[in-house]
């Protein structure tokens, strides 16, 4: 039994993969303190991430980099913080450019810092960032006891997760029978960052993105899926700026099974939680796929899947391939450890519909 439940705040100015991650911690917390949580971001993706989520209360959203006090947002925030006393505050940003702006945001809204408590490590200090996220929801501002807000004993279970709309929902099956894809099993490939997202960020990193993987490895894959799963409907999806890239991708690839969505995040989280299965480069929607419960096989270039492999409430697979020491570049990856890792989901699939009593998904294994 806690004692009065306290509104916790949660500063933490990441990305979309980031953001989804941080969801563990809110769980932890809003299972620790009673109350669901206020978080405070940086970026025009943070309503979206938390809409519906039974762990976030409020989202409150910051510019990444003007300063805050000229935004409208800053006068009802403080306000905020001041009026949610003694509830905890848990900084998670770790990056040196981001918390040096959080540290002024508390110390000029005058609360008392004995309710703060900041993450202590980088990522990767101490195995995956989620694990990390939880141990700084394990620890207690100094102002409160930690006695009367003890930590839940199945923290350890807590996962990034995410939620979709009812109305969310009935969008999503109108949108799929307008195209004709009801009744197909649909695989999401998401072959674009946030580095592709731009014809001026693509120049820029031409030559030095490691999560890029070539479009003729994505032709052949695709290609060898298609084979398997003859019914599959192969949905390249990116950011609106990324379309003009994914279908000059579509063009190269000359399937006609392959389709481009330009999805904005609560129709991709929609149609994520009915899709087949999932392949990405190591991005945000990977992390949004594991979050409601969807097999996916993510590729990574020089980060480490032991830190940033994503995570889910549920058992579906998520695969990692690549990363430190194996290689730290995509393109190291072979069309046959994708493909094999991909086919390991389709098994998945198969044993889950047979389970339910459901009819299996075809498959034309060879």
């Amino acid at each position: 039994m806690i004692a009065q439940p306290l509104q916790p705040f949660v500063f933490r100015h990441g990305r979309v993969g980031d953001m989804i991650m941080l969801t563990a911690l809110l769980g932890l917390l809003h299972r620790r303190y009673g109350r669901p949580c206020h978080v405070v971001g940086a970026g025009p993706w943070n309503e979206s991430v938390f809409l519906g989520h039974p762990d976030a209360s409020h989202c409150w959203t910051l510019p990444r980099h003007a300063p805050f006090p000229l935004t409208l947002t800053w006068p009802r925030l403080v306000g905020a913080l001041r009026r949610s006393a003694p509830g905890p505050i848990y900084v998670a940003e770790y990056q040196y450019r981001q918390l040096p702006r959080i540290r002024r945001v508390l110390a000029s809204s005058g609360i008392d810092m004995g309710r703060c408590v900041f993450i202590d490590e980088a990522p990767g200090q101490n195995g995956h960032w989620v694990d990390a996220l939880l141990r700084l929801g394990a620890r207690t501002p100094p102002v409160l006891d930690a006695a009367a807000y003890p930590v839940p004993g199945e923290c350890d279970r807590c996962a990034p997760r995410l939620a979709v709309l009812e109305s969310e929902r009935i969008e999503r099956l109108a949108w799929l029978h307008e195209r004709g894809w009801s009744g197909r099993p649909v695989i999401l490939i998401q072959p674009g960052n946030h580095r592709s997202m731009s014809s001026r960020r693509r120049r820029r990193w031409r030559h030095r993105d490691d999560k890029a993987w070539p479009v003729e490895r994505w032709r052949e894959l695709l290609r060898a899926i298609l084979g398997r799963l003859p019914e599959a409907v192969l949905v390249l999806r990116g950011a609106v700026d990324e379309i003009p890239m994914l279908r000059r991708m579509r063009e190269e690839i000359g399937l006609a099974q392959v389709q481009v969505a330009g999805l904005e995040l609560r129709p991709l989280f929609a149609l994520t939680e009915a899709a087949h299965s999932m392949i990405s480069v190591d991005t945000g929607p990977a992390h949004a796929a594991a979050g409601l419960g969807l097999p996916v096989v993510v590729l990574y270039g020089a980060e480490s899947p032991g830190v940033w492999l994503p995570r889910g409430p549920s058992h579906a697979p998520v695969i990692g391939l690549g990363g430190p020491p194996a290689s730290r570049r995509a393109d190291q990856i072979p069309v046959e450890a994708v493909l094999e890792a991909w086919c390991s989901l389709l098994d998945y699939r198969e044993a889950a519909a047979e389970r339910s009593g459901s009819p299996a998904i075809a498959s034309a294994r060879r």
